[in-house]
């Protein structure tokens, strides 16, 4: 045998014993309790994959998650130490935290929308859609339009949706709802349009109350509207549970990227990975999650910075953020990085 071929053979059996060991040992000790906030959107798989599959489990880790209606809303209890993990968005809270002296990050990726990937629609109220009342982007203009929490990613892309149609933010009236809660708004009525996550989204669409305008990842391309924060006590005081946490999570990332195929869950294990969506989240119809369009996730959890960016600086515009605080300031990508050296470099089935 060549001696570098056995030289990389070796190599691969000691990382493969190395992390053996560190899941044994993990395991040895008392699980470490790891509470998560949730906001009830399908882009919460990977989290649901690593406790389904037991991948947090191995990793020494007791996870707990806590449902919110909103991931803006996460911000307060993971600066309070009430929550280790946030399955949650770049919000304005985030940054007005940090300016407070709360230093949550963002640690990796949670869901994002290269083409092909536009897991967040622009609705609009079929009836006004059949009587002509919208057949542009320009006809948002004046409109009731839900959306999750002020300053939070949907902002951001609605702001850019309204820009395509050349209004401004001002020109519509903006209704917050949790993503759930805006299939019934619209079915009664009570919005006329909406930045609805999946899969709230492909039920209102089925419903036969909105029509899909335009996803978004047509309206903001690359948005990186999901992200996974850590809260800085765990960060401090649990460094180690927080790297396998990412570990554990980024397994998980990689099983949905295998079962991904032209933007919907139709590649190798996608019935799985469905099956698991209607086992964690009140959608119980597997149909839906075959139809919905779904989020890309990165299978090494970078995330995608200039969009970050944009998204700050239209905060602040709106004064949503007032302080001096960038986006290096909540970004920390040793964990994802770490994960990455331990696992290898992402490669689709």
């Amino acid at each position: 045998m060549h001696f570098s071929t056995l030289a990389r053979r070796c190599a691969g059996l000691t990382l493969g014993l190395s992390m053996l060991i560190a899941g044994a040992t993990a395991q040895a000790a008392d699980p470490v309790p790891v509470r998560v906030g949730l906001a009830a959107a399908s882009s919460d798989v990977g989290f649901f994959i690593a406790d389904k599959k037991g991948y947090f489990k191995e990793e020494g880790l007791a996870v707990t998650f806590v449902n919110f209606d909103s991931a803006a809303k996460m911000v307060a209890p993971l600066g309070a130490g009430q929550l280790e993990v946030g399955a949650g968005s770049a919000a304005a809270g985030l940054y007005n935290a940090v300016t407070r002296g709360i230093h949550i990050k963002i640690v990796a990726d949670k869901g994002s929308t290269p083409p092909g990937y536009g897991f967040q629609p622009l609705l609009v109220r079929k009836d006004l859609v059949d009587s002509g009342r919208y057949k542009s982007l320009k006809d948002l203009k004046g409109m009731k339009i839900a959306g999750s929490a002020p300053g939070s990613g949907s902002t951001s892309t609605l702001n850019e949706a309204l820009k395509k149609g050349g209004l401004k933010y001002s020109d519509v009236e903006r209704v917050f709802l949790a993503f759930p809660q805006h299939v019934a708004a619209l079915q009664n009525k009570a919005v006329d349009a909406a930045m609805t996550t999946e899969p709230s989204a492909t039920k209102a669409i089925q419903s036969g109350a909105a029509v899909r305008i335009m996803g978004d990842d047509e309206i903001y391309p690359n948005h990186q509207l999901a992200v996974v924060l850590y809260s800085s006590d765990f960060i401090k005081d649990n460094p180690d549970a927080a790297k396998r946490f990412m570990r554990a999570y980024l397994r998980a990332v990689r099983v949905y990227n295998d079962a991904l195929k032209d933007g919907h869950l139709a590649g190798p294990g996608a019935e799985d990975v469905i099956s698991i969506l209607t086992e964690y989240t009140n959608v119980k119809d597997p149909a839906v999650y075959r139809a919905i369009n779904v989020q890309a996730c990165n299978p090494n959890g970078a995330v995608y910075v200039p969009s970050l960016k944009n998204d700050l600086a239209f905060y602040k515009e709106q004064g949503e953020v007032k302080g001096n605080v960038s986006v290096d300031d909540v970004l920390d990508n040793s964990f994802a990085a770490a994960a990455v050296k331990e696992l290898g470099v992402y490669k689709k089935k």
